[in-house]
């Protein structure tokens, strides 16, 4: 399961509707780099993929490829503004380490 708070979820909406993509599906992934080994890829997609693990969020779809999920599942994605600027945040049960910056972790 991947979870979204309600901060992330406007956030979501606002990035795709400023982007003119107001029906995309918002995809996770993690690839290799970063400080601690993964990194977490946030984008927009068009198309849902075979081997896809979708979950509902009311206006948002996030999707995961099914191989990806051993490093997300259970995953929340919240977004929080700060005197920094705004940034989302994960908060990942799988991670062994986290990086400082929060983007990148290892399991």
């Amino acid at each position: 399961m991947i979870n979204l708070s309600e901060a992330a979820v406007q956030e979501i909406i606002r990035l795709q509707s400023k982007q003119n993509q107001p029906n995309a599906l918002f995809r996770l992934k993690v690839k290799p780099g970063g400080c601690c080994s993964l990194c977490y890829i946030m984008e927009f997609d068009t198309q849902e993929a075979s081997n896809d693990q979708v979950y509902d969020h009311g206006q948002i779809k996030v999707v995961v490829d099914s191989q990806q999920l051993n490093y997300l599942n259970g995953l929340t994605l919240d977004y929080s503004e700060d005197l920094m600027g705004g940034g989302f945040r994960f908060n990942n049960p799988n991670a062994k380490v986290v990086c400082g910056c929060g983007n990148s972790f290892s399991v």
